[in-house]
């Protein structure tokens, strides 16, 4: 009996081997809305691109001229403004040939337009990717602001063309340069972070912003030099952002006239507020957009 007792006891079914329990990523709103996810965009880098890439391809699918628009576009308005500003009114060009007096303001101008509506329209246009799958919502300005910079690329070809034509040397301003394209980044992913996450809560925001980009466009320095603005009045003058950019192109791209000074001091300082605060609205707002767009 007792070697009996002693026998060990015989399994009655295999035991399933165990497996480790799945990972489980919880997903909530950001703690402090004024915290900007830099590491997370940067993380996103590739989706970024992937956006950027998407923007571009629809923008030109099944158009005639393509990319030609990025020319064509400018290039028009050019023209009008060199006939009924330049010839017909007699705007004074600061000695610049009336082309490239309108080119070189509005090569910024309807990138930084463009941009905008854009951006403005970018997360109304998503909506159904924002509300089934997690990423920074950053990234659909961002995308709108960056895939422009192809068109400007497009156009400023035909403005070196123009500048060979005329003989027109920039030289040491045209360093200068690079400094005026990012004040035009800048400007245009400020606003569209405020006008991208106000459009998602109120849609009558997308009727607004043609409005303000035709009133913006006679506000800033396109069809007129800012020097015809009186001196008293040209810090004022100063505030808005475009200002700065549209000035500080003609001048380094031209290399002609004076240096735009404080137009520069005061229209940095507006980017630098609008693109700031646009961000911690923005990141505020993400924790609800998924909610009411």
């Amino acid at each position: 009996m007792n070697e009996m007792n002693e026998m060990p006891p015989i399994p009655s079914a295999i035991e399933a081997p165990t497996h480790p329990a799945p990972p489980v990523l919880r997903i909530t709103p950001p703690g402090r809305w004024w915290a900007i996810p830099f590491a997370e965009l940067w993380e996103n880098r590739e989706l970024i691109y992937f956006f950027v890439w998407r923007e571009i391809k629809v923008r030109y699918k099944q158009t005639v001229i393509g990319a030609a628009w990025a020319v064509l576009q400018p290039f028009m308005s050019m023209l009008v403004f060199t006939l009924f500003f330049g010839r017909l009114a007699h705007i004074p060009s600061e000695g610049i040939p009336y082309p490239i007096f309108y080119y070189s303001a509005l090569l910024p101008w309807m990138y930084f337009s463009n941009s905008l509506q854009n951006a403005t329209s970018t997360i109304v246009q998503n909506q159904g990717m924002i509300t089934k799958v997690y990423f920074p919502r950053l990234a659909l300005p961002l995308s709108s602001v960056l895939s422009g910079l192809l068109d400007f690329a497009i156009g400023f070809v035909m403005f070196v063309a123009m500048m060979i034509y005329y003989g027109i040397r920039p030289g040491i301003p045209l360093l200068f340069f690079p400094f005026f394209l990012l004040l035009a980044v800048l400007t245009a992913t400020g606003m569209g972070l405020w006008l991208g996450a106000m459009n998602a809560l109120y849609r009558d925001v997308r009727y607004v912003v043609p409005f303000l980009i035709q009133f913006w466009l006679f506000a800033s320095p396109v069809a007129y030099p800012a020097s015809l603005v009186p001196v008293k009045w040209r810090w004022l003058y100063g505030l808005n952002p475009m200002t700065g950019v549209i000035e500080g192109f003609r001048w380094s791209l031209s290399g002609r006239g004076a240096a735009p000074g404080r137009l520069i001091l005061v229209s940095v300082l507006i980017v630098v507020a609008v693109l700031v605060s646009g961000l911690f609205y923005f990141q505020r707002m993400e924790a609800t957009i998924a909610d009411v767009v």
